[in-house]
């Protein structure tokens, strides 16, 4: 005789055995003691939480007729009566379950309709379970609306969805909405413990904590992979065997990659890549496990306690957390997690794997080469323009369109080479400060920013009492009254005297700091254009091949 799988042979009868769902079973037994039933529920949620199972329960629940026959409705069905039995075997005529997703039309939901209006055989009521509704048409749903409004007193419905979203308002607005939840990971642990312990088969905590992590929160996935555990192990259901039959990794390889990007070891960060590729393990699911064990080390660099003794990693969280610093913890776990759905277009998931370790390694704060340009922007990279004079002159020095061979000899004039200037010095003197330097200066961001960069200086009257500025703006609806005072605040904490700002409306010849980055990036793009249109191999394609740079597709770096 076939055994019958877990998911089957264990499936909940009553409320009572049902695991993980205590704010349904709370609605609906309150509601069955006290004989207040409304005539149409919709379960939602994600397969393998139990709609199913909880439309069976209440089928036995409206119908159980008690062990001698006499028994009423109740929370608490016998199971020994012939409506719970038939129920559990899945013969009771009165109790009616309906795929939507085969029988979506509305000749299908008519038909049903129709006998709906018949009393029951032999049951107090006839019970429809219509699973995965949402993939009813619509004039399936329209059909259904004036007999899920008022059905007969004999008939209940029970809707199931995986996806709610999809079904009309018309329905949700006629049905009692309860919403299944994912089963949490050790939850599903301790009903695996108790499964195995009942079936007399050994196993490992640990072992079980994989599996429970691979179902995704859907309790009968987590019976189905441990049936198919139990048939790959062949005896005890132990961690390596499960891992093995998942392709997940261990926990340490996951922590040898950390140690390796610790202490910047590009080799072996290769050669694990490389020991995961000959066991064949799941490189989609070690840069998921690897995310989730970033998160863990993330908190518990805020919230210490976070980490769980029963944890087998636990020593190792701690560990790490106080090696990595709190930004290489987020953008390690950033990296992971972006990095995934581009293992497919990776030409192997070893390949996209390995480069998202390097990627890593590379852009690791505080690391040499591409991680340290990458991350410390503020580093000069070319010699700074010169900042001496009163007002930015850059504009009045791009009228003369030099040719493409001066521009590459000058200097590379970038918004952040600006910076570099002594600005402190200058803008501290009672003299005219550089207000554009002055502006890059300020500790200032989002609408305060916007509106500093919006703005050029007209008049400067630096005093021993404060300092009065008066400045001008193209666009006045920036200089609302917070953003003002925020700029005021920030240049009273710089100059270390009370500051007073004058707005006045009015064009400024191009000579803001948002008009003069526009107009250093239009440089730089059109230096590119040229650079791109001189290129021998873009001359040869252009030439072989008839291609074309497209205009405003080069953007310079």
């Amino acid at each position: 005789m076939t055994a019958l799988a877990l998911a089957r042979s264990w499936r909940p009868k009553t409320f009572s055995e049902l695991v993980g769902q205590d704010h349904v079973v709370k609605a609906l037994t309150h509601a069955l003691d006290q004989g207040r039933l409304h005539h149409a529920w919709l379960f939602t949620g994600t397969r393998g939480v139990g709609k199913t199972t909880i439309a069976r329960i209440m089928a036995k629940a409206l119908n159980c007729t008690g062990s001698d026959g006499s028994g009423k409705m109740t929370s608490e069905p016998c199971g020994k009566c012939p409506a719970c039995m038939e129920i559990d075997a899945g013969r009771f005529v009165d109790y009616i379950e309906m795929d939507a997703a085969s029988n979506r039309g509305v000749d299908d939901i008519a038909s049903l309709l129709e006998k709906a209006a018949y009393a029951p055989s032999n049951a107090r009521y006839k019970v429809y379970m219509i699973d995965e509704v949402h993939m009813l048409t619509n004039h399936a749903f329209n059909a259904m609306l004036k007999t899920l409004e008022e059905p007969p007193e004999h008939v209940k419905f029970i809707l199931a969805t995986t996806d709610p979203q999809k079904i009309p308002v018309t329905i949700l607005s006629r049905c009692l909405q309860f919403n299944l939840k994912q089963m949490p990971v050790p939850l599903i642990v301790e009903h695996l413990e108790k499964v195995l312990a009942a079936e007399k088969v050994e196993c490992e905590v640990n072992a079980l904590r994989v599996l429970a992590k691979a179902a995704q929160g859907s309790m009968r996935d987590a019976l189905s992979l441990t049936d198919q555990a139990i048939a790959y192990a062949a005896g005890k259901v132990s961690e390596e065997s499960v891992r093995g039959m998942l392709g997940t990794l261990d926990d340490a390889y996951l922590i040898r990659i950390l140690d390796c990007l610790i202490a910047k070891d590009g080799a072996s960060l290769l050669a694990v890549a490389n020991e995961m590729g000959e066991r064949s393990m799941s490189f989609s699911l070690a840069l998921q496990d690897l995310s989730s064990l970033l998160q863990k080390i993330a908190a518990a660099q805020v919230v210490p306690e976070s980490v769980l003794e029963d944890w087998p990693e636990a020593g190792e969280i701690r560990r790490l957390a106080g090696q990595l610093a709190k930004e290489e913890a987020q953008l390690f776990y950033q990296i992971t997690i972006t990095s995934r759905p581009d293992l497919s277009l990776a030409p192997d998931e070893q390949t996209g794997f390995a480069m998202t370790l390097l990627r890593m390694l590379a852009f690791r704060p505080g690391n040499g080469g591409g991680g340290n340009s990458s991350s410390a922007p503020s580093a000069p990279s070319a010699p700074p323009v010169n900042t001496a004079r009163p007002a930015p002159s850059m504009p009045a020095a791009r009228t003369a369109a030099p040719t493409p061979a001066a521009k590459a000899a000058a200097p590379d004039p970038t918004p952040s080479s600006a910076t570099t200037a002594p600005v402190a010095a200058l803008a501290s003197s009672a003299e005219r400060p550089d207000w554009h330097a002055l502006m890059r200066q300020l500790p200032v961001k989002g609408m305060v920013q916007q509106l500093a960069f919006q703005t050029e200086l007209e008049d400067w009257n630096d005093s021993a009492s404060g300092v009065r500025a008066t400045i001008v703006t193209p666009m006045p609806q920036l200089a609302s009254d917070a953003s003002v005072g925020r700029l005021v605040d920030a240049l009273t904490a710089h100059f270390g005297k009370p500051v007073k700002i004058v707005i006045e409306k009015g064009e400024v010849e191009g000579k803001t700091v948002a008009k003069v980055d526009a107009q250093i990036h239009q440089e730089k793009r059109m230096n590119a254009e040229q650079m791109i249109a001189a290129d021998p191999f873009i001359q040869q394609l252009e030439k072989e091949f008839g291609a074309k740079v497209v205009g405003g597709s080069v953007k310079p770096l």
